[in-house]
């Protein structure tokens, strides 16, 4: 009996120490977000006090978070959270900025851009469409919000900088624009922010684009992504001009990945399997690439592509 009252005043101890835990930490988000609010400009006494008490209810409610919720938990009602979020202008970029820059201290940061796809059921909400889902493998019909996250390369960590909801087809179609049109305008967009951490932007294979590389690269932005496996690459010749008339060809055969060229490369030393860099020209891109070419233990290889600022484009 006495060991069975000692386990309970255990149990009630470590309870105690996880509530004061917690409220130890909500505390400190709490700080965060209120130091974060600083470089917001033109901010309204009302809309901040509702907005710190939406950060806090974000961590607290249990359940989906969202107005008939924040009404039901929060000290203002429904339709005063409705009112304000509809009415202000709110700048997230600035908000969220503040966060990144005082938690990645790394010196080296990367832009990184990735549409996620969000399930919704229903036909009243805005620009409720078909989106690829990774996880499903397929088109699912939902919403999307194309995010834009910053990566500290030395910390091996990454947060979210800002999203935007992404129009379903039939809009894009009156806006004359295609997805890929729609992810490129909106990181040009940003592009004076975002310069400022840094110029270097990740994307998987989806982006390897000329579409939306070109239109990027031409804003001051340098993109790292991935070829797709069976993406046609050459590599460049090696002849030189002879001064006659006419422009030597461009480039040689195309590029067998089973039987590298390993004369045209550069070994470079990673712990699992082989990595080997070389340059090389993109037909999808339409110009001359940096290529890595990484074959891992289990003998896939996968292709990564950073179009460098000096390579000529020959579309």
């Amino acid at each position: 009996r006495d060991r069975l009252r000692s386990r309970g005043l255990g149990d009630v101890y470590k309870r105690q120490l996880l509530i004061m835990t917690k409220e130890t930490l909500l505390m400190q988000y709490q700080s965060e977000c209120q130091s974060a609010l600083e470089p917001v400009v033109n901010l309204h006494k009302p809309f901040e006090k509702a907005f710190m008490d939406t950060m806090k209810l974000f961590m607290a409610i249990p359940d989906r978070v969202n107005f008939l919720q924040l009404g039901r938990y929060g000290h203002f009602s429904e339709q005063t959270y409705r009112n304000l979020f509809e009415n202000e202008t709110f700048d997230w970029f600035a908000f969220n900025d503040s966060i990144i820059s005082e938690h990645l201290t790394g010196q080296r940061k990367a832009i990184a851009i990735d549409p996620s796809y969000i399930p919704k059921s229903g036909h009243k909400t805005p620009w409720i469409g078909y989106f690829w889902s990774g996880c499903a493998g397929d088109y699912k019909r939902g919403l999307e919000i194309t995010g834009i996250g910053i990566i500290d390369i030395d910390n091996h960590e990454c947060m979210t900088l800002g999203a935007l909801q992404t129009p379903d087809c039939k809009t894009l179609e009156s806006m004359d624009k295609n997805l890929v049109d729609w992810y490129s305008g909106y990181l040009v967009s940003k592009k004076e922010r975002l310069q400022k951490i840094s110029n270097m932007v990740v994307a998987d294979a989806f982006f390897s684009k000329e579409t939306f590389i070109t239109p990027v690269r031409e804003n001051g932005f340098h993109v790292i992504s991935r070829f797709r496996n069976d993406a046609v690459l050459y590599y460049p010749t090696l002849e030189r001009k002879t001064g006659r008339r006419g422009h030597p060809k461009w480039y040689d055969g195309k590029i067998n990945f089973a039987s590298l060229d390993l004369t045209r490369c550069t070994e470079h030393e990673v712990n699992k399997g082989k990595l080997y860099g070389l340059r090389v020209y993109a037909k999808a891109l339409k110009r001359f690439v940096s290529l890595s070419v990484w074959f891992p233990l289990d003998g896939s290889c996968l292709l990564y592509t950073s179009p460098s600022p000096r390579d000529r484009s020959l579309s």
